[in-house]
């Protein structure tokens, strides 16, 4: 029986079949490059600030200290996924699902310019998106919550991320974005609000529950758990420092960048348009 043409291009009339989201990734990807720099870097504010929501419910959850370990992984894990929510279903620039950009230049589509400088643009954009969020966060007193654990927490939360060995901390970042990107992937597959937030669901809860590290997320967890540890007397005294952020900041966003790559390169290599 032959191939029709629309079999290639979804597999129901609620999603986009894996050729069409290859299609699409790249044609995301050509859009982004040519995006505006101010707009961009205010998308990617957003973005940083909703991966900050998402941290905060989070580290709020956890802030019960009683709730058994498997428990405060996978709710903690589903808590996170607010963060992805917001940016594919309201729309923001997020450096890590825009390393799958690769696909459109894979296919000669846009320049490196154009990749890095988004990039670029959209790393910075959420830093400062995640601290804005971080700030507001703090002075909201969130931290006070259950008597301070919850500000324990984020403390804790940031101290175990600036104590990874490289080696693992790369690898951890490397899983963390295969998995988001995937999220992502299946994003752009989807059709409705529903089909995106019931399809990053388990990839992002599953990223988050195994202690998998994402840069951006990072951006918030980490001056969060510095200010209370430095400003707020929260943890031991020095537990985390600027030197320790800087060095998770590197290489997460390097492990983020391999692992962003691993997905669209595979995806391309198998459903790219071929003439």
């Amino acid at each position: 029986m032959p191939i029709e043409k629309e079999d290639l291009i979804t597999v129901s009339p609620e999603a986009l079949a894996p050729a069409a989201i290859e299609a699409k990734a790249e044609a995301v990807g050509v859009t982004k490059a040519s995006m505006p720099p101010a707009r961009c870097f205010v998308a990617a504010m957003l973005a940083g600030a909703f991966i900050g929501f998402g941290g905060m419910l989070f580290c709020t959850f956890l802030g019960d200290p009683t709730i058994p370990f498997a428990v405060q992984r996978l709710v903690g894990g589903v808590c996170f996924c607010l963060g992805l929510t917001l940016v594919l279903c309201c729309g923001a620039e997020l450096f890590t699902g825009n390393v799958l950009m690769l696909c459109a230049k894979a296919s000669g589509r846009i320049p490196w310019s154009g990749v890095f400088r988004n990039w670029g643009v959209v790393w910075v954009g959420n830093l400062v998106g995640s601290l804005l969020a971080m700030a507001v966060i703090y002075l909201s007193n969130l931290q006070g919550m259950n008597g301070g654990a919850v500000g324990e927490t984020f403390v804790s939360v940031a101290a175990g991320k600036v104590a990874l060995d490289p080696v693992a901390l790369f690898f951890k970042a490397i899983l963390c974005n295969v998995l988001v990107c995937l999220a992502v992937w299946i994003g752009f597959g989807g059709k409705s609000v529903a089909d995106k937030v019931i399809g990053l669901l388990l990839p992002i809860s599953a990223f988050v529950a195994c202690g998998f590290e994402h840069c951006v997320a990072n951006m918030f967890f980490l001056p969060m758990g510095l200010v209370l540890n430095t400003l707020g007397g929260v943890g031991a005294a020095g537990a985390i420092t600027l030197g320790g952020i800087a060095y998770n900041l590197v290489l997460a966003t390097l492990g983020n960048i391999v692992g962003g790559l691993v997905v669209g390169m595979a995806y391309w290599f198998a459903y790219r348009k071929r003439d």
